[in-house]
């Protein structure tokens, strides 16, 4: 088992992590991940309280005919307050991530693995930060368009200045035009 008192998350060599069947679990504050941030909505922007949860799995696999496979799991879980995109008011989403890794020596053979597989393939570092792992997958949990159910106020339309006069059918005013323009006969 790994020394979770000894371990930082922004800086982890993920193979030593992985072959030692590391398993660490933590939180992080909300507030301190800028990128999540900046999705909230403005008038409820998390605060020193609200916190991310998340906890980190190394697996080491062996592979037959050829060295092991670095693997890192994820699971991560908040919740955020986004816009509505009905009432524009913050709606909390829930935001869970779980997320496996497949660790490679470079950036080549990420590429050509990416390629052939569906798992995600990233580069092995000896200093990978989790904590902006974790952003990266929060952000792309988050929802395409955020809404309540039932939003709590109801929508409110703001009147048309245009509409309040009743128009005209525009057939009418070119008739009304090719009247004036007539020439008289007489």
């Amino acid at each position: 088992m790994m020394d979770t008192n000894n371990f930082d998350p922004r800086s982890v060599d993920v193979a030593t992590f992985a072959r030692r069947g590391g398993c660490v679990s933590g939180t992080s504050a909300l507030a301190e991940l800028a990128r999540l941030c900046d999705e909230a909505h403005p008038e409820a922007r998390p605060d020193a309280g609200d916190e991310l949860r998340w906890q980190v799995t190394g697996e080491s696999r062996a592979v037959r005919g050829g060295g092991a496979e670095i693997w890192l799991h994820l699971k991560a879980d908040a919740g955020l307050a986004l816009v509505c995109q009905r009432c524009l008011q913050p709606v909390v989403a829930g935001l869970r991530v779980e997320r496996s890794f497949r660790f490679v020596a470079d950036e080549h053979q990420a590429l050509a693995i990416d390629a052939d597989i569906e798992e995600d393939v990233l580069v092995l570092s000896r200093t990978f930060d989790v904590i902006e792992l974790v952003e990266d997958e929060c952000l792309l949990a988050l929802p395409l368009v955020p809404r309540h159910e039932v939003c709590p106020q109801p929508l409110t339309v703001a009147p048309d200045p245009i509409g309040l006069e009743e128009r005209k059918n525009p057939f009418e005013v070119l008739g009304e035009l090719k009247l004036q323009r007539k020439p008289s006969l007489g």
